[in-house]
């Protein structure tokens, strides 16, 4: 692979990576929705379900905080993009006149030695 393809493979990953914590908040909202419409529904007490609903608020939070920090990776292999003069890439990892994204690196990923 090229230096082209390796930093697209990255990025195509890193990308992936936001995209589903942003899934997994949107997803555990709804869940919190759905309890909260379910327990309104059936004319269930607040009272309930409660510690369920706490916990699932908590992972919210959490995966908030997991989203914080791969913004903050994000930000970081940025500035080692530039850093290492590879210069700016066309938004979302293609080249000129590509049209599709190219496949990730997956299990083979690079690692220092």
């Amino acid at each position: 692979m090229n230096k082209t393809e390796v930093i697209a493979s990255v990025a195509g990953d890193l990308l992936a990576t936001e995209q589903a914590l942003d899934a997994a908040i949107a997803r555990a909202t709804t869940l919190v929705q759905s309890m909260i419409g379910g327990r309104t529904a059936l004319s269930i007490s607040p009272v309930v379900g409660a510690e369920a609903q706490t916990k699932a608020l908590e992972t919210i939070a959490a995966l908030g905080v997991a989203r914080q920090a791969i913004v903050a990776c994000h930000e970081e292999l940025a500035k080692d993009h530039r850093r290492m003069g590879y210069g700016v890439y066309a938004e979302g990892g293609m080249d000129k006149g590509q049209t599709t994204r190219p496949e990730t690196i997956g299990e083979h990923r690079l690692r220092a030695i």
